[in-house]
């Protein structure tokens, strides 16, 4: 008898061997129609898999996360097909699945391919995908691999670096290639496809390879779906949030300062300030500290706490002094500054938590291809947090660290999220520092505290920080795509590292425990995503401008400067539009730079000391009296 075991926890006896798609008809023949793929003790299958011995199992449709996986896997498979059949001497590379949809690294060799090749790309792929043509994994040995793809040297050296017996190539129609599988059924099930673009890729991502066609698609089980996609494709151009920077006058880049580190403009430094004050005050009723530190730091700094070793070859070269010999670092992290300062008194056990707080810029070189915007940059400042407590005051600090977290999201309109628990890989432990024991109590940790504040989370192996386990949490947008905001880290290996200890009760020298946080990340980071979560409408208390003032000709300019002082004079800062325009331009230019209250004012208003109040989309609030404004006011802009 084989023991299935399901993702509820119930377990389903077979008389012999099975596959996924026997398990899914023991369930219900509708569950079986619709199955696409299966995990079978976590590794992705096909439906037509062998299952010999006990296994826990799940079956995959196109509404799970690991199901449009293998249907995008698949139709890279279709992607690459139909490219060698218009380009037979392409060299094909590799193709994943990814986020929403696949690519295809080729190299075309003298062939240009570009948008114009899309349509007849897309037409192929179609057409293949109709004839229904099964896909079928199969092992092969090293040298038939080797002698398949002979004069290919991409998938020669994919091919070198696998262990014979463990080679497998999949065939669909006639088409074959290497691969690992977790493929869909059958091409049939393909209904919709679109090219979406067409970008330059170095080979294994490594500048100092050759440079190869990135194809970009992505397909769905029914036309109606791929409609609906590209509709959120235009939303999502509209809500860009480089195009929405530009447009509201918040940051800009410029070559001569350097790619990848953002210029605040005015506007941008009021809605950054915003931020940090909101935030700040959260810090301070939650009992933490404000420190500063540089922006460098000594190389011995950052090979005590092992970032050197981990990024120093990828970060930006060390600053060298007149001193021989030395040299200094931009600072990539915060925390090795923050375990200094820690470091810098004694302290007892009835001392902690420390919860030292800072709104420190840090610098990583990230590789010119992956800048973009605000999201990707090279100067970044973090909302960083480190808390150094007692192993016993571990969970509730980290609990209310979750607090916090909940309360920035709630405030700011992000309500849709998951906890994503990230652990170390399972097999592979040299890319992580510290010893088995302390990784188990940090992973055990957050474990225990997600579970205790019922958040809805995921397991997520091989996405840890190299010193400790995260718990991220994965916010979704007004148009439902998935950002990785917050996280909060459990760290026994920095203070290890540092030599960090506190005097307990027993009058013995103990190591804290380190937690690091930053509930929004990168200030640079948050607001992008912000930007295009609100589409630029931001809530009212961040607006750098909520108000304008708009009077309706020169002679009433000296009273809208009277209403402006008033205004200032409580801290609520718009602007004054004092240009020779028509009222009904300066309404029309206020709307595009999303300014959410207009006060207009003519003779009547002048003569009555009022305010005719006009609310961003047409919206005629009527007249108000300067001080009914100002309490308006007051209340609209106040913080969450």
């Amino acid at each position: 008898m084989i023991k299935i075991t399901l993702p509820d926890g119930s377990v389903k006896e077979f008389q012999s061997s099975i596959t996924p798609l026997d398990v899914a008809k023991s369930i219900s023949e509708s569950l079986a129609r619709n199955t696409i793929s299966a995990l079978v003790n976590g590794k992705q299958v096909e439906v037509t898999t062998p299952i010999t011995e006990d296994s826990t199992v799940q079956i995959l449709t196109w509404n799970d996360d690991f199901g449009k996986k293998a249907f995008w896997h698949s139709s890279a498979h279709l992607l690459a097909q139909a490219i060698l059949e218009y380009y037979p001497n392409a060299k094909l590379t590799i193709g994943p699945a990814i986020e929403s949809g696949f690519y295809y690294d080729v190299d075309f060799g003298d062939q240009v391919f570009s948008e114009k090749d899309f349509e007849k790309i897309e037409k192929k792929i179609l057409e293949n995908a109709k004839k229904n043509s099964t896909f079928r994994l199969y092992p092969v040995s090293k040298k038939e691999a080797l002698e398949t793809f002979k004069g290919n040297e991409f998938k020669e050296e994919l091919i070198a670096n696998l262990e014979d017996g463990s080679i497998t190539f999949v065939t669909h129609d006639n088409f074959t290639d290497l691969c690992r599988g977790g493929h869909i059924p059958s091409t049939g099930i393909v209904k919709a496809v679109k090219i979406l673009n067409a970008a330059g890729a170095y080979w294994r991502g490594n500048e100092k390879n050759k440079q190869l066609v990135r194809v970009y698609g992505i397909t769905f089980p029914k036309q109606k779906e791929l409609i609906e996609y590209l509709e959120r494709i235009e939303e999502a151009k509209k809500r860009d949030h480089r195009k929405l920077g530009k447009e509201l006058q918040l940051f800009t880049f410029s070559e001569r300062v350097g790619a990848g580190l953002p210029l605040w403009l005015p506007k941008g430094a009021k809605l950054r300030q915003k931020l940090i004050d909101f935030l700040g005050a959260a810090q301070q009723k939650a009992g933490y500290e404000i420190v500063a530190t540089p922006h460098i730091g000594h190389k011995d700094l950052y090979v005590t706490s092992g970032h050197y070793e981990k990024y120093g070859a990828d970060s930006f070269q060390p600053i060298k002094t007149p001193n021989e010999g030395e040299e200094f670092l931009l600072k990539p992290m915060n925390c090795p500054h923050h375990c200094e300062i820690y470091r810098s008194a004694p302290w007892s056990y009835k001392d902690l938590p420390k919860r030292f707080a800072e709104f420190g810029t840090v610098y990583r070189y990230e590789q010119s291809g992956e800048l973009h915007g605000l999201t990707r940059v090279r100067g970044f400042t973090q909302d960083d947090a480190h808390i150094f407590c007692t192993p016993d005051q571990l969970i509730g600090e980290f609990e209310n660290v979750i607090d916090l977290v909940l309360y920035t999201f709630k405030s700011l309109g992000f309500s849709d999220f998951t906890a994503q628990v990230s652990l170390r890989d399972k097999d592979d432990h040299s890319k992580y520092i510290g010893s088995d024991e302390n990784w188990e109590k940090a992973e055990s940790a957050i474990k225990k505290a997600a579970l205790e504040k019922g958040l809805p989370t995921v397991i997520e192996y091989g996405e840890a920080a190299f010193y400790g386990p995260k718990l991220d949490f994965m916010v979704k947008d007004a148009l439902g795509r998935s950002w990785q905001l917050g996280t909060i880290q459990v760290d026994y290996n920095l203070p290890e590292r540092f030599d960090l200890h506190y005097i307990g009760s027993d009058n013995e020298k103990h190591r804290p425990v380190m937690i690091h946080r930053a509930p929004f990340g990168s200030l640079e980071r948050f607001v992008a995503i912000l930007l295009e979560h609100t589409g630029g409408d931001l809530p009212l208390w961040l607006s750098p401008e909520p108000f304008i003032l708009l009077p309706i000709s020169e002679k009433h300019i000296e009273y809208a400067k009277k209403v402006l002082k008033l205004m200032e004079n409580s801290d609520i800062c718009g602007r004054l539009d004092e240009r020779n325009e028509k009222t009904g331009k300066k309404i029309r230019d206020a709307e595009m730079n999303k300014i959410p209250y207009m006060f207009i004012v003519g003779d009547k208003e002048a003569e009555s000391n009022t305010l005719s109040i006009r609310k961003r989309g047409g919206e005629d609030l009527g007249s108000f009296s300067l001080e009914e404004a100002l309490s308006f006011m007051k209340k609209e802009t106040s913080k969450p």
